[in-house]
């Protein structure tokens, strides 16, 4: 695909060449695996479970992971044009020549985007089509706990913690291949591992699914009990350009025992276990210094659940105040932090807020377990906007077992309650509610609940349109719920829908989860010829009736979840079991009775593993010292210096944007003491040279940098270099004024390489010196205000041939223009992949 880079939107999506990505001779690697996710490269990029099982096989010399994204559907049009399979990011290797190609599921809306992926590497959809020298398709993810509806296409699924199973998985395709093992017999050896499910080895699409192996018929989630005896990836790869969380991402704990019914992942993810200060102090510490990333966010399930967050928050925060490294607390609980930690978070980034009361009354919040009170999220809010935040946005869900008109009001009452606390503190708060539809999903106490069909979701958005116009100061947003309506339907379907998933892809249906791409038409037109009906999985399940994942464990029994489910029927609240009494979900090892995991699990105990038995922001703690809390003043501009460098190679198809993130990154990296802005986002003082259009060479390149202290120019310069990338490279320092003005360049020199020789590159010849000896080229230039005529003689300041070869300088006294334009304008008939150009020289007024 690397060909294809002149040609492709967002071509830095597809160089594979970003700081601390891995690159091995695939030749020599005993396993060459693709990591797919059926998604864009700045969702993808975003995905923690990738980062991790990226580092934890690409440490073993003798394997190697690789990425690949779902490309754009401009990008694929491209690559079936130019008849190019999909590839991996790091070798551009076919997805057809890997040995693996493992994908990511973590949602049901992504489905047809397998197909997507599959059908651009020219791989066969079903797993009985492909043969042995095709790649083990196999999956991950959350999703995988009822992925019946695209069990046909993979040959295994590897349920729950994959950092050590796949290792072992790795072994024995190692094995395999060595022996040559046929398809069959690898994945009879597979299927004994833990976690791992072969759907092949289980006769649909009836309910129940019939095992076909007298030894195999059930398969339990694979464990990792202690995540401090797993490596955590600190090197994490440095996307280029934006993506959806742009940071440096340290999993603090793994798991919640919260017990909100609604929660798949609070179920399929216990028992609860916490990486421990020491070491999560160490990843953020060596994170930080292998990424240059300026935000670190510590993710789990209830970060504020965290029984140690005051103490990790607090020696983290001195670190991170003093690198102007942003700090963020995802997934924060009502009540789950307290005023000393709220303090801390007010000094980093006052943001909009994100709470999650999920119901509008008591009684709801009881029925669904949340374990929050009316007067919890009014003082929570109060803090907030006491400290300087200005926005809270609140997440419901319509459509819960039980929900009635009073509820669905509760949502519009208790929104106005939160902005009249921000009134009563004399400021005008933002306050959003932000709507989605319930969907029951497998392996919680609502698994057997109906789902709200689409015209009563309707019903309901319209509701609660009209309570909330009311009010001009609330605001009201909803997930589509034709979107929601799907995905019900797939999260506890069975392998029946495999044909639909298939004819939605026939039909041209991928990125569903994205509103721009979504119709849900053809879906339901699909099901309609297929002789399936919504209906039918939107229904209430009858508890005795077999589901389609009844074969899949994990870890919480049968008998909790219906014991649960009644409770929330009677509206009665189970605490956390960190800190309180045992439910008896089945996952943790008792004295009455070992962890219904026990098969899969060699080590001593199943249990939650904590740092403390109790929330340190629960107890009174010594006061923090004033000293390490203070911020020191990063704002000194001592030394201005510009830097030179080259940009060719890969690096040529960054954008200006891309530009500028990845050297403020390498500079953080390096140690140099940036000179910061002052005001709410401190930033990097810097100044770049006029943008190098996407896809040209330069070497002569500058920006201009304030530091906070004069240092050696070889030792910034060696620094600096250390930390690009290949294809960039820093040749010269130079020392400016400390004046705003600084010299520029008034004049550059290209060289213009035309890969054509006899006819073509003697009428090219005849087509520039048309252009230099006539009085003017008037050539139309859309602009931000319109369309805007140019005289591209007038750019022209001398030029000479050389061979193929074009030299010439270009003149930005009168204004600038885009070189790549002006040329392109000329070589009207050129294709863009004729022409290479190199900036050679700046020429400085």
């Amino acid at each position: 695909m690397k060909e294809l880079l002149p040609f492709l939107p967002r071509p830095s999506h597809y160089l594979g060449q970003e700081v601390n990505s891995v690159h091995k001779n695939r030749r020599s690697a005993s396993v060459h695996m693709g990591l797919a996710f059926p998604d864009v490269y700045e969702v993808g990029m975003s995905y923690l479970g990738q980062k991790i099982l990226y580092h934890r096989i690409n440490d073993q010399d003798e394997y190697y992971a690789e990425r690949v994204f779902s490309p754009s559907l401009e990008a694929a049009g491209i690559m079936r044009e130019q008849n190019t399979p999909l590839c991996t990011l790091e070798s551009d290797t076919p997805l057809g020549e890997l040995d693996i190609l493992a994908f990511s599921l973590t949602h049901e809306l992504c489905y047809t985007n397998i197909l997507y992926m599959l059908d651009l590497a020219g791989l066969p959809f079903k797993a009985h089509e492909r043969s042995g020298a095709h790649p083990l398709v196999i999956a991950g993810g959350g999703a995988t706990f009822n992925a019946e509806p695209v069990a046909d296409y993979f040959d295994l699924m590897v349920l729950g913690d994959g950092e050590e199973v796949i290792l072992d998985l790795l072994q024995k395709v190692k094995i395999a291949r060595q022996q040559g093992m046929s398809r069959q017999d690898l994945l009879q050896t597979l299927k004994k591992l833990p976690g791992v499910y072969v759907p092949g080895f289980f006769k649909g699409p009836g309910l129940p699914l019939t095992p076909l192996r007298e030894d195999y018929r059930q398969v339990t989630k694979s464990l990792v009990t202690d995540l401090n005896q797993v490596p955590f990836p600190t090197r994490q790869i440095v996307p280029y350009g934006k993506v959806i969380h742009d940071r440096l991402s340290i999993e603090i704990a793994r798991g919640c025992t919260r017990g909100c019914r609604f929660c798949q992942a609070g179920s399929i993810y216990r028992p609860v276990r916490e990486r421990s200060i020491s070491r999560i102090l160490e990843d953020v510490q060596q994170g930080l210094l292998a990424t240059g990333l300026e935000e670190l966010s510590f993710l789990s399930l209830s970060s504020g659940d965290f029984s140690a967050l005051e103490e990790l928050f607090t020696r983290s925060f001195a670190r991170c105040q003093q690198q102007q490294v942003a700090m963020a607390l995802p997934s924060l609980r009502v009540g789950s932090v307290n005023e000393r930690l709220m303090q801390l978070m007010s000094r980093i980034r006052r943001t909009q807020a994100t709470l999650a009361p999920e119901a509008g009354t008591s009684r709801l919040r009881q029925v669904i377990n949340k374990g929050i009170t009316e007067e919890q999220l009014l003082k929570h809010t109060g803090h907030l906007f006491d400290l300087g935040w200005k926005g809270v946005k609140l997440y419901f869900m319509v459509g819960l077992p039980t929900e009635a008109d009073d509820d669905l009001k509760g949502i519009r009452d208790l929104c106005q309650k939160v902005l009249e606390t921000g009134r009563s503190r004399k400021i005008k708060p933002q306050v959003t509610a932000s709507v989605a539809p319930f969907v029951p999903k497998p392996h919680t106490p609502f698994q057997w609940e109906r789902q709200a069909g689409l015209s009563e979701i309707r019903e309901k958005i319209f509701r609660l349109k009209d309570l909330f116009k009311t009010s001009r100061t609330l605001n009201l947003k909803w997930h589509d719920p034709e979107m929601s309506l799907l995905e019900g339907i797939f999260s506890r379907g069975g392998r029946e829908l495999s044909q639909v998933v298939a004819g939605a892809y026939a039909r041209g249906e991928t990125f569903t989860s994205w509103s721009d791409c979504f119709r849900l038409e053809p879906w339901l037109d699909i099901m309609d010829k297929s002789g399936l009906s919504p209906d039918t999985y939107l229904r209430a399940r009858d508890t005795d009736e077999p589901l389609p994942w009844d074969h899949l464990q994990s870890g919480m029994e049968r008998r909790y979840l219906l014991t649960e489910a009644r409770r929330g029927r009677q509206a009665r609240t189970s605490k956390d079991c960190r800190y309180h009494a045992c439910r008896m979900c089945g996952v943790c090892d008792k004295k009455s009775r070992p962890s219904s995991l026990r098969k899969v699990s060699q080590t001593p105990s199943i249990s939650n593993v904590l740092n403390r038995d109790f929330r340190d922001q629960e107890h009174d703690t010594e006061d923090i010292d004033s000293n390490l809390l203070e911020q020191k003043d990063l704002s000194p501009k001592t030394a201005h210096l510009r830097i030179w460098y080259k940009k060719t190679g890969l690096c040529i198809y960054l954008s200006q944007l891309e530009l500028q993130s990845l050297l403020e990154r390498a500079m953080r990296r390096a140690g140099w003491p940036l000179s910061f802005s002052t005001g709410f986002r401190p930033a990097p003082v810097i100044a770049f040279g006029r943008a190098l259009p996407v896809g040209v060479s330069s070497l002569e390149e500058w920006y201009n940098i304030y530091l906070r202290k004069h240092l050696d120019s070889s030792h910034l310069l060696n620094s600096l270099n250390n930390e690009l990338p290949r294809g960039m490279h820093a040749f010269a320092l130079e020392h400016l004024s400390q004046g705003r003005r600084q010299p520029q360049s008034i004049q550059e020199e290209f060289q213009v390489e035309l890969d054509l020789s006899g006819e073509d590159l003697q009428k090219a010849m005849t087509t520039w010196e048309n252009y230099r000896s006539a009085p003017e080229f008037l050539v139309q230039k859309q602009t931000k205000k319109g369309l805007s005529t140019k005289d591209l003689c007038s750019y022209h300041k001398h030029s000479h041939w050389e061979k193929s070869s074009l030299k010439v300088v270009f003149t930005w006294e009168k204004d600038y223009l885009s070189p790549l334009f002006i040329l392109q304008s000329i070589f009207s008939d050129l294709g863009r992949e004729k022409m290479h150009i190199t900036k050679t020289r700046q020429i400085m007024d």
